[in-house]
């Protein structure tokens, strides 16, 4: 049986993408997204679930900083899980005594428009998770918490409201991270990274983006990260459409090696499918 770690605890987010994945597998939950990858590394989980972009708030970039440093993590497959965010209370609790919103940062900035309009003058407060947070508000006074339906059953929770994002798309993509990528399927999708010199050129990107682009590949995000070695030196991350032993993406690849100066390729994998 796959022992598959996700951001716990059970009533996360996380573990319903872990449960759309692999139903059998024997789910591991861990309680931050870094402690998920280093079960991974380390030989304590076969493979990891870690939340990587959500459509509102775009990336995760806790996920984007373990992928770049880890290279022993590689992203095997992909996972796009609709988003429901629901405010949970204790039973018999009303709006108005709600005095703090319990929630994961994510979750809190995704319905920060429900919050703001209905809950003005109301703090919220972090939490490592969207479960621990309903855990946490079932046991305090006037608490509420921003979770799923599955965290309300199991935590005992009353739904006060629902589709706090207010935004019908909310969706979050997941990666499945291993010690390997999968094999070629015909329908897949490569994830990388690269940085260039500390000497800054004119059409640096544009050149590299090129290659791709002269090849017919198409990239479907383009997005960078500092580099944290300087100010105004960033990690370039891109996904493009195809396996990198597809013989056109492989001659892109190998192209821009020698462009660049450092590449990482987080992985080839099938592109998500949501009707199975």
């Amino acid at each position: 049986m796959v022992r598959l770690a996700y951001l716990g605890p059970p009533g996360t987010f996380s573990e319903q993408a872990a449960l759309l994945y692999a139903s059998d597998a024997r789910g591991l939950p861990f309680p931050s997204i870094s402690a998920v990858a280093a079960a991974v590394v380390s030989g304590g989980a076969d493979e990891g679930v870690l939340p990587i972009e959500n459509s509102l708030e775009g990336a995760v970039t806790e996920t984007l900083d373990i992928l770049i440093e880890e290279p022993d993590l590689a992203i095997r497959y992909e996972v796009i899980l609709p988003v429901d965010h629901c405010l949970l209370v204790r039973p018999n609790t009303e709006a108005s005594q709600v005095t703090v919103i319990h929630s994961h940062p994510q979750a809190l900035a995704q319905c920060r428009k429900y919050i703001d309009r209905s809950f003005p003058q109301v703090p919220v407060a972090a939490a490592l998770s969207t479960a621990a947070a309903v855990k946490e508000a079932m046991n305090q006074d006037g608490a509420a918490a921003i979770g799923n339906r599955r965290a309300a059953e199991l935590f005992g929770a009353e739904v006060l409201a629902k589709d706090l994002a207010m935004q019908r798309d909310n969706v979050t993509r997941f990666v499945v991270v291993s010690g390997r990528d999968h094999e070629p399927t015909g329908r897949d999708k490569t994830s990388l990274a690269f940085t260039f010199a500390m000497e800054d050129r004119p059409g640096q990107l544009v050149g590299t983006l090129q290659e791709f682009a002269v090849r017919g590949i198409n990239l479907s995000k383009v997005e960078s990260r500092p580099s944290k070695e300087r100010l105004g030196t960033y990690i370039f991350l891109v996904d493009v459409d195809g396996h990198r032993h597809d013989t056109l993406v492989g001659a892109a690849l190998e192209e821009i090696k020698g462009m660049c100066s450092s590449i990482r390729i987080f992985g080839s994998y099938p592109r998500y499918r949501q009707d199975g």
